[in-house]
């Protein structure tokens, strides 16, 4: 009896990310959402980074900082933190940072949820964890930020174990007040200890978020935030 050959499927190529590829962020987002998952890259003024695995010192430095802006969220109702999300940033602008805080737009923010799960616009507030990736956080990122409407941003450089605060309205570097505290302009009442947030102390970091919150100015904002929810239709 005669075998019948059957013609095998033609492979599908599918398209990479490499390092230095130059595109639109519409041309990134259509190759990036078709690699393989655990794959991480990012479009930085039209140009491709291919993220190196984190380590362990990233991963540890990374948490203090997100438990303060979730606290924050918890208290402020309008404000949203995320963990390292894919930001439509702009036409040549598609970066995955490691903290953002954000003004959901029905409360009068900026930036914009999409039919698909992004947020497409800039978030209000910009956080990085730097270690490899230094050179790229304190200059692509912060010029693609300044550039595509990022109010504040806040690099935590491991290597020099210090915080760089950039004001990107008037792009400006700021410093923290004699204490050590640095008070987030475009979120009042998000005070963050600097010396806390380096040697990842909860007992020094804790009771100055709270003493924020504690701020009239705190109360001014979430006033004003649930002043724009009510004109919002």
């Amino acid at each position: 009896m005669a075998t019948v050959s059957r013609a095998t499927p033609r492979q599908v190529e599918v398209p990479e990310l490499h390092s230095g590829d130059l595109m639109t962020q519409e041309e990134f987002h259509r190759v990036y959402d078709a690699a393989p998952d655990g794959f991480r890259a990012e479009l930085i003024g039209g140009m491709v980074y291919v993220a190196s695995p984190l380590t362990r010192r990233h991963g540890t430095a990374h948490m203090p900082l997100s438990t303060l802006l979730f606290t924050y969220e918890g208290t402020t109702p309008g404000v949203e933190s995320g963990n390292n999300t894919t930001i439509l940033l702009g036409e040549k602008g598609e970066p995955q940072p490691d903290l953002y805080l954000r003004i959901l737009p029905e409360y009068g923010g900026q930036s914009r949820t999409t039919p698909k799960d992004y947020v497409q616009g800039a978030p209000e507030f910009v956080a990085e964890i730097a270690y490899s990736s230094r050179a790229i956080d304190l200059h692509a990122k912060r010029n693609d930020y300044t550039r595509y409407g990022v109010l504040e941003y806040l690099v935590v450089s491991l290597r020099e174990n210090k915080l760089r605060w950039f004001d990107l309205r008037t792009d400006r570097e700021l410093q923290p007040e004699e204490d050590g505290v640095y008070r987030i302009h475009a979120f009042p009442g998000l005070w963050i200890h600097g010396e806390g947030l380096l040697a990842r102390d909860y007992q020094r970091l804790m009771p100055i978020l709270e003493q924020g919150l504690a701020t009239a100015e705190h109360t001014a904002f979430v006033a004003k935030l649930a002043g724009e929810r009510a004109k919002a239709p």
